[in-house]
């Protein structure tokens, strides 16, 4: 972990995201306190977020259905 003060991060923003990218993980420190951690990105991020943050097929209703009756017909039809 590489540990920098605001004010060499403000001034080596570029620089230091190179450094991020290339897999390092930056602390940023102000007044000698750490801030913000920099990290790579997940390449493989679906799998850690939470359910609200997940893609889903949407709801397919037949013509003429209100969501209401779907439900009141066949409640294991929709998505949990």
């Amino acid at each position: 972990m590489i540990t920098l003060p605001l004010s060499e991060f403000r001034a080596n923003a570029s620089s230091t995201l190179d450094l991020v990218q290339q897999g390092q993980t930056v602390r940023i420190m102000r007044h000698g306190k750490p801030v913000a951690d920099l990290v790579p990105v997940r390449e493989q991020a679906g799998d850690d977020l939470p359910n609200w943050k997940r893609p889903f097929a949407p709801v397919q209703l037949p013509p003429g259905v209100s969501l209401a009756q779907a439900v009141r017909d066949d409640p294991d039809r929709l998505p949990a």
